[in-house]
């Protein structure tokens, strides 16, 4: 079930899957964002009844749908919701950055300004499973930045209907509008723009491999937050671990998606024995079983080391979406922790606590990205902008050093924009405003 090395053959022979390792779903990315481009709203449709065997009339969730909605979801779903929701409202709070201005003795005003996105589209997985965890993930942070306009798009049902759960966070999150839509076809409609759906200047939010590409293939034309495809995790066990839980957190994610990956680096023995029965065991019973038994196949590793420093250089080249540490002392290895998306610390900090509940984002870097690229935050919501303002005495002062560098990249023009007002400043013979 789950592929088994020692520290060294792991490092020189596991190869992780690549977005590049799929060429054919590629190129039929890259059919679907052409046709939605061009079509619009007829795309769309078209490639909804295509892949979610749905028949539309509409795109937007109607206010009736959502009061629909709302009566089939029960209220301790709404209570629990609601104490997530000000959890992350709360935590993303604390991020939002306020603009600056440094008025100097010279003249000069230098600064940031800090202003929120206008349009933001959050991508909400659907299908066989819902995310209203991902509904509040994604839609709160961006209403703490200052987003004037929040779009959701998800895959309806056969139906035509959009799962309550989704649509009940949703409104307990504050969007503007839900659309009927996911796969490629969603993110070049939030891209692109149709007739119903709005052009975003960002898109956020985690999917399958075919929304990460597109999502790859649309950056520059519009924001996106990072390439947060197929989900991750990772746990460091030494001998203070119990197999259950470490068999449990795995899975927790190998049901996610076929293409999941599930790592394991211990070092214990024991551990490393007891784990692949136990992954067999509670594999079984699940009702996603056959995804997450494909996934600890395809993309698992169980991997034992002598050391926990050897473990924690197998952590950072992984760079894994979600690391866990259940070790004694797991604060003492996290100053040693570079990369990786979110790190669990202990063995009553499983996954699902940051999925669903703590505060801090969920939504993270997979496939290594993690190396360069953040949790989502209220920083992917705003823009910086500098600001600069220097009297004209300064910039006489100045001047002749600025047409110096100027001159040295043979940029003519910009020297030129100095040297006339330096002229001209020297004519004044020292009538200048203070």
């Amino acid at each position: 079930m789950i592929r088994i090395y020692d520290g060294q053959s792991f490092q020189t022979g596991f190869t992780r899957q690549r977005f590049d390792d799929y060429p054919e779903a590629l190129a039929s990315v890259r059919q679907i964002l052409t046709a939605v481009c061009q079509e619009g709203d007829a795309a769309v449709f078209r490639y909804t009844e295509k892949f979610d065997g749905a028949v539309l009339k509409t795109l937007q969730v109607s206010d009736e749908e959502f009061a629909v909605a709302k009566k089939q979801v029960e209220e301790k779903v709404v209570t629990a919701l609601k104490e997530a929701a000000e959890n992350i409202r709360t935590f993303h709070r604390q991020q939002v950055r306020q603009s600056w201005f440094d008025s100097r003795p010279d003249g000069s005003v230098l600064g940031v300004r800090v202003t929120p996105l206008e349009r933001v589209g959050a991508y909400i997985p659907g299908g066989s499973a819902a995310y209203p965890s991902t509904v509040l993930m994604t839609v709160i942070p961006a209403r703490v930045a200052g987003v004037k306009e929040i779009y959701l798009v998800t895959p309806p049902d056969a139906d035509g209907s959009v799962n309550p759960y989704t649509l009940v966070a949703a409104e307990l999150a504050g969007v503007d509008a839900v659309f009927k839509c996911g796969g490629a076809q969603a993110i070049a409609a939030l891209a692109y723009g149709t007739k119903t759906i709005p052009a975003v200047d960002k898109i956020v939010g985690p999917g399958n491999l075919y929304v990460t590409l597109a999502k790859r293939e649309v950056a520059g034309i519009v924001g996106i937050d990072m390439p947060a495809g197929p989900s991750e995790i990772l746990v460091v066990a030494d001998e203070t671990a119990r197999t259950d839980f470490v068999a449990a957190d795995l899975l927790s994610q190998a049901e996610h998606d076929p293409l999941a990956a599930a790592y394991c680096v211990t070092t214990s023995a024991r551990l490393a024995a007891e784990l692949p029965e136990e992954l067999k065991r509670q594999c079984s019973v699940l009702k996603r079983s056959e995804i997450a038994a494909t996934s600890l196949k395809n993309q698992g590793a169980l991997i034992k080391v002598n050391t926990l420093a050897e473990a924690v250089e197998i952590v950072n080249l992984l760079a894994p979406e979600h690391l866990e540490l259940q070790v004694a002392d797991p604060w003492a290895l996290l100053g040693k922790v570079q990369h990786a998306g979110a790190i669990f610390l202990g063995a009553y900090t499983p996954e699902p606590v940051g999925d669903y509940w703590a505060g801090p984002n969920h939504v993270l870097p997979t496939a290594g990205t993690g190396r360069f690229a953040s949790v989502l935050s209220v920083d992917d919501f705003l823009k910086l902008s500098s600001v600069l303002y220097y009297s004209p005495q300064l910039l006489l002062q100045k001047a002749k050093k600025i047409e110096c560098l100027a001159e040295v990249e043979g940029l003519q023009a910009h020297s030129l924009a100095i040297s006339l007002r330096r002229e001209f400043l020297e004519k004044q013979d020292g009538k200048l405003e203070p």
